[in-house]
């Protein structure tokens, strides 16, 4: 796996966790030479590749786009019309035909956060989510289908804080349906941030190369976070028959904690295209305990290959995805190098279903092997650490 410079991400996104510049690239800021390294940018010191030991800033390199189907739903559905999409689709046994979107307020007209809500057939809960900080969930119904197919509405009841909507409620086709509490919403702190990494591969002096930064990382992180009180945690997985399959660290609110085991970790392993992914989904999912009150949960998957296709590995990926969503975890998968269609539409579909949006690793670094040119509409180029701190940004704030 080219997960070489992966590493590099996870400790760039701690060190500017609460920055809010816009990281787009601009003409002048688009300084790559022929050999895919970064030249020295005006009025600044040389962000290029150094002697892998910390003897420069090797930080705002890579380079990524951002695709979020939720707010482009017709360009998802017009896809999915399409033989290719609609076949990756399927085989993945993802429905999203039945979607049903909310925007939550309190008596005061703010956001409702981290309000539970959910979709029965009689008394058995198809879908449950919980509220973002901008107060917005989405449920879904006979997602787990090959077929995009579209449900009978009439036989579903839906209910917020365990209480029925009395109101009619209707699919996203006819707009988000929304609601108002009639009391006001605790202000939410806690932040539970995650990182899933596939280290499979060849890693080599990049783990050392990102040790001088942690210092630096932690300190930052340590006088930025304001009001908000950020838990992390990682889980790194390669696949079956390696010297592991998962490791993982506990949300922690000591970011050096979790640094020093990042620092820790090196990539090996792997061989064959897929990965044990639905194994790290499960343990991130399950096995970390994410805050049971918060103002945003998120878990960013970095990865450059799939699941193995097999029955069960479905099944249990379904199975987290639906944890993930009830628990109120969006899922933000970031590609690398490596990935085909199929993983594109695998990792579309699950930010879908947890709320989340659709990270990619693009060619204009010059970083790594080619990478796959998604198949969306116009995106920003941004520098992958500033693309992720603008959306822990958008869902902290």
């Amino acid at each position: 796996m080219k997960t070489n410079y992966l590493f590099l991400f996870i400790f760039c996104s701690l060190l500017f966790i609460s920055c809010t510049e816009d990281g787009a690239l601009s003409e002048s800021e688009d300084s790559f030479t022929e050999d895919g390294l970064a030249s020295t940018e005006p009025g600044g010191e040389s962000s290029g590749v150094g002697d892998g030991y910390g003897s420069q800033d090797n930080s705002g390199i890579v380079t990524a786009g951002e695709w979020n189907d939720l707010a482009n739903w017709s360009f998802w559905q017009n896809l999915l019309n399409q033989e290719e999409a609609d076949a990756f689709t399927s085989d993945w046994q993802f429905n999203t035909a039945n979607r049903f979107s909310f925007k939550v307020t309190d008596a005061s007209n703010l956001p409702a956060v981290d309000i539970p809500i959910n979709v029965k057939q009689g008394n058995n809960i198809v879908w449950e989510a919980r509220t973002d900080n901008q107060g917005t969930a989405e449920l879904w119904i006979d997602l787990k289908n090959n077929t995009q197919k579209t449900a009978d509405a009439s036989t579903y009841s839906f209910y917020i804080n365990n209480t029925p909507i009395t109101a009619s409620v209707h699919a996203f086709a006819q707009g988000v349906n929304t609601i108002k509490l009639n009391a006001s919403v605790p202000v939410q702190s806690k932040v539970d941030l995650a990182f899933i990494v596939d280290a499979t591969g060849s890693m080599g002096d990049e783990m050392d190369f990102l040790k001088d930064d942690l210092k630096q990382v932690i300190q930052n992180v340590k006088s930025n976070d304001g009001n908000l009180q950020i838990s992390t945690g990682t889980v790194f997985y390669r696949d079956t028959g390696d010297a592991y399959v998962v490791k993982e660290s506990a949300f922690t609110t000591n970011l050096e904690s979790t640094l020093s085991f990042i620092s820790d970790q090196e990539a090996e392993g792997g061989g064959d295209f897929p990965e044990a992914v639905h194994t790290a989904l499960k343990t991130g999912v399950d096995q970390l305990q994410w805050s049971t009150s918060a103002k945003s949960r998120i878990a960013f998957l970095l990865l450059d290959a799939p699941p193995h296709n097999e029955s069960q590995i479905k099944d249990d990926m379904h199975t987290s995805i639906q944890k993930a969503a009830k628990k109120g975890i969006k899922i933000i998968p970031i590609v690398a190098s490596g990935i085909n269609k199929e993983t594109e539409f695998l990792m579309r579909n699950f930010s879908i279903t947890t709320n989340g949006t659709y990270v990619f690793i693009t060619n204009d670094s010059g970083v790594g092997n080619d990478h796959l040119e998604p198949t969306v509409g116009e995106y920003e180029v941004e520098y992958l650490k500033d693309l992720m701190v603008r959306l822990i940004t958008k869902y902290t704030e």
